[in-house]
């Protein structure tokens, strides 16, 4: 039986969103028509969109869905001229240079109406301090799994991705304050109130309604504090098998699941297939980085040479994760371990 340990980059489906697409199914109308299947259709969505910014503590906020958070970006971020750090994902560093300095993992922000934050990394799980009045930030990766309000951040613009936190994939959304103009960069139909057009993946949508509020609340039910716990005993067990091994961001604030560690001289690539070969489904960085031949740029930025960012892996848990499988994983991991020195 596999182990599925790479939660960063897609989380399963939750039964919550499952069940709210299997009904959404059943709803035959183009949102845009007049007439009551088309309404029917539409009061789905708006029931999502509602769900949407209540979770993110922004009632009253505009809502717009897109096909992910990369589309999001785009939305958010297209002409604003906003200035970023080299750790942001690459749907943000497709419309902004990474200028902005990074310490010990932490983004120097000097001018917050002007810059683009993440909430966490997906590959070391450092959590960012998000200075109010902050522009936009990406918070695909930290919600859910650490508390946040669109309404205390002080965050002009947010936008996330219902895969993260066990929606549907193909599904995101960027939320702002009502009223605020946005530059549509899909244009047609005049949907999503003219900020996207394209007639709306309702099944979808209603899996993202349905996901991130059952997110929110495991989040207030505190089982990410269990997590947090099977992650450190996680980094206990490899420390003391490999004194070698790395933790990256150990003394930070970071996510409660995920684990980035490097031993250097053992290719992330190759830990990666080893564990696969194995049972075990875990990254050696971004999901959207994977198969391409180059060193983690966020682990360059946060002061690893060219060999610990390269020998890099990425653990990181979900809810639904127990104390036997993270200890199967680590017994698998310190025996391949094990047979690398003996070689």
């Amino acid at each position: 039986m596999r182990i599925y340990l790479d939660h960063n980059a897609t989380t399963p489906l939750r039964a919550e969103a499952r069940a709210a697409m299997i009904a959404a199914m059943d709803v035959v109308g183009n949102p845009s028509s007049v007439h009551a299947e088309g309404r029917a259709a539409k009061a789905v969505i708006e029931k999502a969109r509602l769900q949407v910014a209540e979770a993110v503590g922004a009632s009253g906020a505009d809502v717009v869905f897109t096909s992910g958070a990369t589309e999001a970006a785009a939305l958010a971020l297209a002409g604003r001229g906003l200035k970023a750090a080299p750790i942001e994902h690459d749907a943000v560093h497709a419309w902004i240079d990474p200028v902005l300095s990074v310490v010990d993992g932490i983004v120097q922000v000097d001018d917050p109406a002007h810059s683009v934050l993440q909430l966490a990394n997906s590959e070391t799980g450092i959590v960012q301090n998000l200075p109010s009045g902050l522009a936009v930030s990406d918070i695909t990766q930290g919600f859910g799994k650490v508390s946040f309000a669109f309404s205390w951040s002080g965050v002009q613009m947010v936008f996330l991705s219902a895969h993260k936190f066990g929606g549907p994939t193909g599904v995101g959304a960027l939320v702002f304050p009502a009223g605020t103009d946005v530059v549509a960069q899909i244009k047609g139909g005049g949907q999503e109130m003219g900020r996207r057009s394209g007639t709306e993946n309702v099944i979808a949508i209603a899996g993202m309604g349905a996901a991130v509020t059952a997110a929110q609340a495991d989040l207030a039910a505190g089982k990410w504090e269990r997590v947090a716990e099977l992650r450190n005993i996680l980094e206990k067990a490899i420390e003391a098998d490999e004194k070698n091994t790395i933790f990256v961001g150990k003394d930070a604030n970071r996510l409660p699941n995920t684990s980035c560690f490097t031993t250097p001289g053992w290719k992330g690539e190759t830990q990666v297939m080893a564990m696969d070969l194995a049972g075990f489904a875990v990254s050696a960085g971004s999901a959207c980085s994977s198969g391409k031949v180059k060193v983690s740029r966020v682990l360059r930025a946060i002061g690893l040479d060219d060999d610990a960012a390269a020998s890099a892996l990425r653990v990181s848990l979900g809810v639904e994760t127990t104390e036997d499988e993270v200890m199967r994983f680590v017994q698998a991991w310190t025996k391949k371990r094990a047979r690398l020195r003996a070689a």
